[in-house]
């Protein structure tokens, strides 16, 4: 399965970070990580592919999507995150899953903020069953489209397509995302459970404390702007006694 990165040069570390901690968290996953560059090429492997693309968000991203059949089931984990705790487990039979599942285009399975928070705003009420017995709810917007989960390639290739040319910051996305209708054939699932915690690596171009600790414990050189780190600490979701696949602290 493809696995879409959206990241930029200059996020290099970041990059290689995300990719190696799906490697120790889950050393059997499906994915071929497609990273977009601009100047700076990266070594290709059995697991990773680098693209050449423009510098711009949108058309970054369309690029790498680019002669993919729409109804192509994609992995999309853009690099500002990353994982921290894996149920690689349930994660395998959720794959296993949605590419069976016709009436189905995405689905999360990190379960928070506003899709725990306000259920009423953020899900429809009918849940839907999977056959292995576990409950996916509808999402009604775009929310949490930014963590890591799984989508049929012409999700990603409306949303990106309706987004403006020039993007000055990847943190604008948050709020251009929302002016952008969800298409209704475009159904959108998350899990009721949560079966994974990610990270946020980085926060207005600085990086984030739990990204510089992790990062820190791996051979990967950090540039030079990525060497003093933020205060923050940023994880997303929450395990519960499950058992789960982490990485050492």
């Amino acid at each position: 399965m493809k696995a879409i990165v959206l990241t930029c040069d200059r996020y290099r570390a970041v990059t290689e970070h995300m990719i190696l901690q799906y490697e120790k968290l889950w050393p059997d996953h499906p994915f071929v990580f497609r990273v977009p560059y601009q100047k700076l090429h990266g070594a290709p492997g059995n697991r990773a592919e680098y693209v050449q693309t423009p510098a711009e968000i949108r058309a970054t991203v369309l690029q790498i999507l680019a002669h993919l059949d729409d109804e192509e089931w994609i992995y999309w984990c853009p690099d500002d995150k990353y994982p921290i705790e894996l149920v690689v487990d349930k994660i395998v039979d959720l794959v296993s899953d949605i590419v069976r599942s016709a009436d189905m285009s995405g689905l999360l399975f990190c379960r928070c903020k506003a899709l725990l928070r306000r259920p009423g705003a953020t899900l429809h009420p009918q849940p839907k069953i999977n056959s292995f017995g576990d409950v996916y709810l509808e999402r009604k917007g775009w929310h949490q489209i930014w963590i890591h989960q799984f989508l049929r390639v012409k999700v990603l290739r409306f949303l990106f397509s309706q987004m403006p040319e020039r993007i000055a910051s990847a943190k604008l996305m948050d709020t251009l995302k929302d002016q952008v209708p969800k298409l209704p054939e475009h159904r959108l699932f998350v899990t009721r459970e949560n079966f994974a915690v990610f990270g946020e690596s980085t926060h207005k171009g600085t990086i984030n404390r739990n990204c510089y600790e992790s990062i820190k414990r791996t051979k990967i050189e950090l540039p030079k702007w990525f060497r003093k780190p933020n205060d923050k600490y940023v994880t997303l979701g929450k395990l519960e006694g499950q058992s789960i696949t982490t990485q050492s602290r």
